[in-house]
C-alpha cells in the first residue's frame, strides 16, 4: 500500500482539520473491509436519505448505531458459538463481526434506525438552518433604489421632484 503525505497541502490552511482527517483516513481504509456488510444508499427526497445494509443472521442485540461527531458508525459483534458440534460441508454465510464508518455531511441527522427481515434500515435527514438555506435577492433597478433609498421620487420635464410621503409629513410638522 502506498502512503501519501498530504502535510505540504495543509500548511498554508487553518481550520481545515477536518478535511485533513477525511483525506488520511479514505487513504488508509482497506479494500476488504469496504465490501462487508454490503449496502444501499438511497435519496428518497431533498432532505431525506436512507442506508440500508444487509446484516442476515445479527440480531437487533447484536447491533450498534452511533453518531459520533460527523460520523455514522454500524457496529455488528457476532458471538462464536461451538455450534453444538455441527459440521459444515460450506459455510457462506458470513457471521463475523463489522465495523461500517459512514462519513455524514452537516446538518445530517439520524431518524431513526429498524431491522427487518435481515436488513438494516437507518433513516437520515438533512435539517439546513434558514440562515444558511439558499435565497433569491430581488434586484432592483437604479430608478427603484432612488425611491427606497432617498426621500424624493423621479419626475419628468424639469419639474420639481415631489417628497415622498415621510419626507412631506417631517416637511409639514416644521
Amino acid at each position: 500500500m502506498r502512503t501519501y503525505d498530504l502535510s505540504p497541502l495543509f500548511r498554508s490552511t487553518i481550520g481545515f482539520d477536518r478535511m485533513s482527517r477525511l483525506l488520511d483516513s479514505a487513504l488508509e481504509q482497506d479494500s476488504a473491509a469496504q465490501s462487508y456488510p454490503p449496502y444501499n444508499i438511497e435519496k428518497l427526497d431533498e432532505d431525506d436519505y436512507r442506508i440500508t445494509m444487509a446484516v442476515a443472521g445479527f440480531s437487533a442485540d447484536e447491533l450498534d448505531v452511533t453518531q459520533t461527531g460527523g460520523a455514522l458508525v454500524i457496529s455488528g459483534r457476532k458471538e462464536h458459538k461451538d455450534e453444538d458440534g455441527k459440521q459444515f460441508l460450506h459455510r457462506g454465510i458470513a457471521a463475523r463481526s463489522f465495523d461500517r464508518r459512514f462519513q455524514l455531511a452537516d446538518h445530517i441527522r439520524i431518524v431513526n434506525a429498524r431491522l427487518d427481515n435481515g436488513l438494516l434500515h437507518i433513516d437520515l435527514h438533512r435539517e439546513v438552518p434558514e440562515q444558511m438555506r439558499p435565497r433569491t435577492i430581488n434586484i432592483v433597478t437604479e430608478s427603484e433604489a432612488g425611491n427606497e433609498a432617498g426621500n424624493r421620487s423621479v419626475t419628468s420635464h424639469g419639474e420639481r421632484p415631489a417628497l415622498s410621503g415621510e419626507a412631506q409629513s417631517e416637511t409639514q410638522a416644521a
